[in-house]
């Protein structure tokens, strides 16, 4: 099974990236070598399949350039295809998946199964959410070289099992120690999301799920799961501002975070957020909004869309310091908070982005902008990942830690789960925790299921889930810039919520796998 799934290890990331990091080190190499498997591929290409396909992001070009033969347009289409980069990582995902195979046939490392059954669990989460039906390659439960697609439901299922087996067996400690590694909560907070998402995934299709009639019979499961850790006591959203949870020193010391991805720009390089997020002419500010000056050029292909921007509309809320726009002002890099200083363009006038993105030609498949300054500033801009001058020295690599799961994700995942079963006004408090934090206005009544939606989008924007969250709650069809109906080149099918399998994977189980329905 080893073998014949190291064909499949043909991902986004090099695998012989520098496994010294200064937080995932453990006695057994194996499992640091598991541990950042999909570091790269969070560190970009995720990040790119999964905002370009939401309402948070649009990809744009600027004349010939960053539109590398569509596959960032393709994505804000809903139009992908077999070959894009931007999912080009399944193989990555089922490499992790080997080497957690690896680990558990081993019997030397029997300490180390459990930790390995869980990341397992975990990369067949990820090829279950994103591409449906996907093979359970579980050595005890397969046999021979045949390997098999699984009904998505059942998938769902053995995740379910594997993670309540193994949960009583790991680690409950949360350290300096533990940072970045698999724990009881971690196991805990991923199996919460497969409950949240449970109509999604046991749907007999994909295009069957319909948000507006599916019965979730694990709302108790997953309100029980969040209570585990609500009263763990080892997690809180802590008393450090929004903006600095994610900034270029925001690890191993935050609160908030349950499992997160450690970057370094020189040790444990691969996040390269800010790569795509700032604005395209960004080497010739001085000094630019993040308040400092870059030695390289930024990409600028990743803006975000109108529909994203106008969540941001609650007073007083932190999280609205998260983008920028209109008339920028330069930020201060140590408090990351807008100051009065307005940031000036290249020619020394300031520097406007447009809310509203205006390509060259209407219905434009390649989202171009124009190759100028007023193709450059259409389009807000991302600034939560927020970088430092040393990070375009090494790459435009960047030593921001990122957060898979979330204490926050907790309580809202339970607010859901409580709003979903009739119980609103138990979901007010764990609402207004979150609005509280982040000073928001508090909600006066209780939440409603669009209420929670409109939330998510504030609270976890540009953190890789809101496609996953617009699906849940029937939205990934909606229209927003630029999936548009009257854009010839956008898609709504359902079939679109999961990604076509790539022409590699197919060749290599041409006799066994068919493409996903759409594809």
């Amino acid at each position: 099974m080893a073998s014949s799934m190291a064909l499949l290890a043909t991902g986004c990331t090099d695998l012989d990236v520098n496994t010294e990091s200064m937080y995932q080190q453990h006695p057994n190499p194996s499992l640091n070598s598991l541990y950042i498997t999909m570091r790269d591929c969070y560190g970009r290409r995720y990040m790119e399949a999964n905002a370009f396909s939401s309402d948070e992001f649009s990809a744009v070009s600027f004349g010939n350039n960053w539109y590398d033969s569509g596959v960032y347009a393709r994505a804000s289409l809903h139009n992908y295809m077999p070959d894009d980069a931007t999912i080009d990582w399944y193989g990555t995902v089922s490499s992790g998946i080997v080497k957690a195979n690896e680990i558990i046939a081993n019997p030397d490392f029997a300490e180390m199964h459990p930790y390995a059954r869980v990341m397992r669990a975990f990369f067949t989460f990820i090829l279950m959410e994103h591409w449906g039906d996907t093979p359970i390659l579980d050595p005890v439960a397969n046999t021979g070289n045949y390997i098999e697609r699984k009904p998505r439901a059942e998938v769902a299922k053995y995740i379910e099992s594997e993670l309540l087996d193994v949960i009583p067996q790991l680690t409950e400690e949360v350290s300096e120690n533990t940072y970045g590694t698999a724990t009881k909560w971690m196991a805990e907070a991923l199996l919460a999301k497969v409950y949240i998402n449970w109509a999604v995934y046991t749907s007999k299709n994909v295009e069957d799920y319909d948000a507006a009639t599916a019965k979730n019979e694990k709302l108790d499961a997953c309100i029980a799961i969040c209570d585990s850790i609500i009263k763990s006591g080892k997690f809180n959203l802590g008393s450090m501002p929004y903006m600095k949870k994610f900034s270029y020193d925001n690890g191993p010391h935050v609160e908030d975070f349950i499992y997160a991805i450690p970057y370094d720009n020189i040790l444990a390089q691969g996040m390269q957020y800010g790569r795509s997020h700032v604005y395209k002419d960004i080497k010739k500010l001085n000094p630019n909004y993040y308040g400092i000056t870059v030695s390289n050029s930024g990409g600028g292909y990743a803006v975000v869309t109108p529909e994203c921007v106008n969540r941001f509309c609650l007073e007083g809320d932190e999280r609205n310091y998260s983008i920028v726009g209109g008339t920028v002002y330069n930020y201060d890099p140590e408090t990351l908070t807008p100051t009065t200083e307005v940031c000036l363009d290249s020619k020394g006038n300031p520097l406007v982005f447009t809310k509203e993105i205006k390509l060259v030609q209407d219905n434009d498949q390649t989202l171009n902008v124009g190759d100028d300054i007023e193709g450059y500033r259409q389009g807000y801009h991302s600034v939560k990942w927020f970088i430092q001058a040393s990070d375009y020295n090494n790459g435009r690599n960047q030593s921001n830690d990122l957060p898979i799961f979330r204490y926050a994700d907790i309580l809202l995942m339970k607010a859901e789960a409580l709003v979903r079963s009739g119980k609103a006004s138990e979901a007010k408090p764990l609402f207004n925790e979150i609005r509280a934090y982040a000073k928001a206005p508090l909600l006066e009544t209780d939440p409603t299921l669009d209420d929670l939606y409109d939330e998510r989008g504030r609270e976890f924007f540009d953190e890789n889930w809101r496609r996953n969250d617009m699906i849940r709650f029937g939205h990934f069809e909606d229209e927003f810039f630029p999936h548009k109906k009257s854009f010839s080149a956008a898609r709504f099918d359902k079939t679109c919520r999961i990604f076509p399998i790539s022409t590699s994977m197919l060749n290599i189980h041409k006799n066994d796998w068919k493409q996903n329905n759409g594809y």
